[in-house]
């Protein structure tokens, strides 16, 4: 989207106050600049709520290959209506009205109350978007979500045939999914673009990506319209082996130096003759600028943080990222690395904008926007990058340089 502004007569940038008001730049704020060439990119300040995540329920009726939860040891819950008023009660504070984003890591339509906890958090204000494997997906529960007035679902959808989907999503079955879709769809209004909006979400490994091609066109079928493709986060040496980011890591065009040769490239067909040159170039530790847009521009940078998110657990622990709200292990080559859950408090215990507001919290954001954390997914690797509690720059836990989401390796929508 582009927008029209104007230097003022103090030679002040004067944004137009209802990007301003979105994008948190009120008076006051602390924000970052981006200087790109022939470009000024303002960053939103880390100080702005803009979307919150909630984790209404921690259980699952799948068991997925895929899923971080076998590595837990944790209690499984329900979010109590009591929090979730709670929540909400904060929410109301916040100007303008936060996105609300029910997901997290159980399946939210477990929860009894999920249509109506959505339409509560629709009349915040804020749009309110929620993922879910489908499979409870019944003609009743995408009435009463398209009746609550949710604005987009998400489905993970990991598989194109029956075979490929039962290996990642055990437990369900991808006719049941595909039938629970086009039900949802005959449900929606009819209209240019029908509302919810469907988001497909893929997770990508060395074992179903073939089926991406297939996955785009079940999408087109069911009436999709947003895509969202991910890499595994890899719980065990097996995982791992199924990833598909293993070179990239250390090959990395998109965090150049001032050492790092750019190569700008003009648009050109992507077919037999010029892809395997274009591919070569890619690989290379280059910056590369592609018909004017930097290439692959997402590392060191978190994007939760980036698009003003916390995220709220099951029990009401507020966390500034999903990756905090539980302790987890994850696997990198031969290594495996630690990461403890960081909660900033509870909303229980304390309102949501006191706990938003804590110093040491707006304190982290800030550090992590900064990012000047030690490199530990590109470097060879010591023992301070096996868990989040320090790193060779002096920081302190929660560090975040081994970060999978940071360096734009793991997606989430």
């Amino acid at each position: 989207m582009i927008r029209e502004t104007r230097v003022d007569e103090s030679g002040r940038l004067a944004l137009p106050p209802d990007l301003a008001t979105e994008l948190g730049l009120t008076p006051g704020a602390h924000t970052v600049l981006d200087v790109q060439d022939n470009r000024l990119c303002v960053r939103r300040p880390p100080s702005q709520l803009a979307r919150l995540d909630i984790e209404v329920t921690s259980r699952c009726n799948l068991s997925c290959a895929t899923c971080m939860r076998h590595t837990w040891d944790e209690p499984a819950g329900d979010m109590e209506a009591a929090t979730f008023a709670r929540i909400l009660e904060g929410l109301r504070a916040f100007s303008p009205p936060p996105k609300v984003f029910f997901g997290g890591l159980g399946e939210p339509l477990l929860h009894t109350s999920i249509v109506d906890m959505v339409r509560q958090a629709r009349m915040l204000g804020g749009k309110v978007e929620l993922i879910t494997n489908a499979t409870l997906l019944t003609p009743q529960v995408s009435r009463g979500l398209i009746e609550a007035g949710l604005d987009v679902l998400w489905v993970s959808l990991d598989g194109a045939t029956g075979e490929s989907y039962a290996e990642v999503r055990r437990g369900g079955t991808l006719d049941g999914v595909l039938e629970n879709l086009m039900a949802f769809r005959r449900l929606r209004r009819p209209a240019i673009n029908p509302m919810p909006a469907l988001g497909i979400a893929f997770v990508a490994t060395r074992g179903n990506v073939a089926d991406l091609p297939a996955v785009l066109n079940l999408g087109r079928r069911v009436g999709a319209s947003l895509y969202s493709v991910s890499n595994v986060l890899p719980y065990s040496a097996e995982m791992a082996s199924q990833t598909l980011y293993g070179s990239c890591l250390w090959q990395r065009g998109d965090c150049p130096t001032p050492y790092t040769p750019r190569a700008e490239l003009a648009t050109m067909t992507m077919d037999a003759v010029t892809q395997p040159a274009l591919w070569d170039l890619l690989r290379r530790e280059a910056d590369v600028v592609y018909a004017g847009v930097p290439f692959g521009a997402g590392g060191n940078r978190c994007p939760f943080i980036e698009r003003g998110s916390a995220a709220v657990r099951w029990d009401g622990s507020l966390s500034p990222c999903p990756p905090l709200l539980h302790t987890h292990v994850s696997v990198l080559d031969d290594r495996q690395r630690l990461a403890r859950a960081w909660t900033i408090g509870n909303v229980n215990q304390d309102d949501l904008v006191t706990l938003w507001h804590r110093p040491e919290h707006l304190a982290f954001r800030q550090r992590v926007q900064a990012f000047d954390f030690a490199p530990c997914l590109h470097c060879g690797g010591c023992e301070m990058a096996e868990t989040n509690e320090e790193d060779c720059f002096g920081n302190t836990f929660p560090t975040c340089g081994g970060c999978l989401w940071a360096q734009g390796v793991i997606r989430c929508p």
